[in-house]
C-alpha cells in the first residue's frame, strides 16, 4: 500500500460526529440520585449473574441433559426397530409391543403398507429436533418423520421398515428435561427475594442522607430545621454534625455581629439624642435647620447600619402571597407620586420572611424610581422557581458594574449613582434577603432600555 493510497482512505474515512460522546451518553442514562445509583449497583451484578448462570445452565446442563435422553430413547428406538424386522409372529410382535410400553414406556404400532408423511411437521424445540436427528441418522440410519407439537405428553417419531412404518410414541419426559426451568424459576426467585430485602436496607441508609440534604437546604432557604438529628451510618452521622456545629458557627458570628453594631448604634445614638435637645434649645435658624438635617441623616444612616447587621433572622416564616405583596407596594409607590406597573402570572405563594422580603423588592423598585420614568414589576412561576423582575426605562448601568453594586457601601460615579443620598446599602440588603431565602439577584439590560434586576426563589 502506497502513501497516497493511505492518505485517500483517510480522507474519505467517515469523520466522527461533533459533540458526541459515548461516556455523556451513560451518564445521562444514569440516575442522578444517590437512591436510583446504589440501586443499579446492586442489581446489574445480580442480573448479570443470572444470566451468565442461566447460560451456562441452559447451554451445559440442561442441552447435555436434553442429549443423553434422546441417545438413551433412540437407543430404545433402535432395538425394536430390528426386533420388528427380525420376527415375523404376530403374537411375538404384540408381546414386543406391550413390552416397549411398561418397560420403555413408549407407545410402539408397526403400519403396514403406509409410507412417510410428505409434509415435514411444525418446527417445534429446536435443541430436542436437534438432538434426536441426529442421534436417529447415527443410530437407527433409515427414513424418519419427528413430530415434537402435536402431542403435549409424547413426541411422534416415525421410522421407514420393510413394508411400512412403525410408529413410536415415547413420553415426553423421557427424550426432553421438563422439569429445568424450575430451577430457573427458583434462582429468580430467591433473587426477587434477596433484592427486596436489599432494596430496604437501601432506603433506610439513604434516608439519614435524605434528611440530611433536606436540612442542608432549608437552612439555606433560610428556614428553621430544629427537629434535625444525626442519623444513619457513622459517616453520614459525621457529616451531619458537621453540619449542625457549621450551623451554630455561622449563627453565632450573626448574632456577634447583629449585638456589636446595636451596642454600637445604642452608643451613637445617646449623644444624637443630647445633641438634638441642644439643637432644640437653640432656635429656628438657618444654620440650626442645616444642623437638624444632619442629625436626621445620622439617625437614618444607623438605622440602615443596624437593619443591615441584624438581617432577618429573627423574622418568622409565613405563607405570602406575591402578588398581594407587589400590589400593596405599588400603592405604597403610587402614594409617593412613582409610577410602577406591577404583573403577576400564575400561584405565587411561598414561605417567606414578609417584611424582609417586602424591604427587598422595595429596595429595588425605589432605585428604579429614583432614576427613571416607569418602572414594571413582573412576577412569573416555573415548575420549581419563582421569578421576579424590576424593569426600569432609565439609563442603566455599565455592565461591568453588574456585581459591584452589590458590595455595602459601594457607590457608582457615573450619572446613575444607585442608592445615592442614602448609606449603599440598598442593594446590598436586597440581595442579602433574597439569598437568605434560598435565591438570588442578578442585574442585566432591560428590555425598557434601562435596568433589570432578576429575583430568583426555588419553591
Amino acid at each position: 500500500m502506497t502513501v497516497d493510497s493511505i492518505e485517500r482512505d483517510h480522507r474519505s474515512a467517515p469523520l466522527p460526529r461533533p459533540g458526541f460522546s459515548l461516556s455523556a451518553q451513560i451518564k445521562a442514562l444514569l440516575p442522578r440520585g444517590l437512591y436510583g445509583r446504589s440501586l443499579i449497583i446492586i442489581v446489574a451484578p445480580m442480573v448479570l449473574l443470572q444470566l451468565v448462570v442461566s447460560y451456562v445452565f441452559l447451554e451445559r446442563h440442561w442441552q447435555m441433559v436434553t442429549e443423553k435422553l434422546s441417545a438413551s430413547v433412540v437407543a430404545d428406538i433402535a432395538l425394536l426397530t430390528r426386533q420388528y424386522e427380525i420376527l415375523s409372529d404376530p403374537k411375538e410382535l404384540q408381546l414386543l409391543t406391550e413390552a416397549a410400553w411398561k418397560e420403555l414406556d413408549m407407545s410402539v404400532a408397526f403400519r403396514p403398507n403406509e409410507g412417510l408423511p410428505a409434509e415435514p411437521a411444525e418446527p417445534g424445540n429446536f435443541l430436542l429436533e436437534q438432538s434426536l436427528r441426529s442421534e436417529i441418522e447415527e443410530r437407527v440410519a433409515r427414513p424418519f418423520w419427528i413430530d415434537t407439537v402435536s402431542y403435549s405428553d409424547y413426541v411422534d417419531i416415525r421410522i421407514a421398515v420393510n413394508g411400512g412404518v412403525l410408529r413410536v410414541l415415547p413420553l415426553r419426559s423421557r427424550v426432553y428435561a421438563t422439569n429445568s426451568h424450575i430451577f430457573l424459576v427458583w434462582m429468580a426467585g430467591t433473587s426477587l427475594v434477596l433484592l427486596a430485602v436489599a432494596v430496604i436496607f437501601l432506603r433506610n441508609q439513604i434516608r439519614p442522607i435524605q434528611r440530611l440534604a433536606q436540612a442542608a437546604e432549608g437552612f439555606g432557604k433560610g428556614r428553621d430545621v430544629p427537629d434535625f438529628r444525626p442519623q444513619g451510618a457513622s459517616e453520614v452521622r459525621r457529616a451531619a454534625a458537621a453540619f449542625l456545629n457549621m450551623r451554630e458557627r455561622i449563627q453565632r458570628q450573626i448574632d456577634q455581629r447583629t449585638a456589636m453594631l446595636a451596642g454600637v448604634s445604642h452608643d451613637l445614638r445617646t449623644p444624637l439624642t443630647r445633641f438634638k435637645l441642644q439643637l432644640a434649645m437653640l432656635g429656628d435658624g438657618p444654620e440650626v435647620q442645616d444642623l437638624r438635617a444632619d442629625v436626621k441623616e445620622m439617625e437614618r444612616m444607623l438605622e440602615a447600619y443596624l437593619a443591615f447587621a441584624k438581617g432577618d433572622q429573627d423574622e418568622a416564616v409565613v405563607d405570602v402571597d406575591i402578588a398581594a405583596l407587589l400590589e400593596e407596594i405599588r400603592f405604597d409607590s403610587g402614594r409617593n407620586g412613582d409610577a410602577v406597573d406591577v404583573s403577576a402570572e400564575g400561584d405565587l405563594t411561598l414561605p417567606l420572611r414578609r417584611h424582609a422580603f417586602k424591604r427587598c423588592l422595595t429596595n429595588l423598585i425605589e432605585n428604579g424610581c429614583k432614576y427613571a420614568d416607569h418602572v414594571t414589576v413582573t412576577a412569573q412561576r416555573a415548575p420549581h422557581l419563582i421569578t421576579i423582575f424590576v424593569d426600569d426605562d432609565g439609563e442603566g448601568v455599565p455592565e461591568d458594574q453588574y456585581e459591584e453594586v452589590f458590595r455595602p457601601f459601594h457607590r457608582l460615579d457615573q450619572a446613575r449613582n444607585l442608592d445615592e443620598g442614602g448609606t449603599g446599602l440598598g442593594l446590598a440588603i436586597a440581595r442579602d434577603v433574597a439569598r437568605s431565602h434560598g435565591g438570588d439577584i442578578v442585574l442585566m439590560q432591560s428590555p425598557l432600555g434601562g435596568l433589570r434586576a432578576q429575583i430568583t426563589l426555588p419553591v
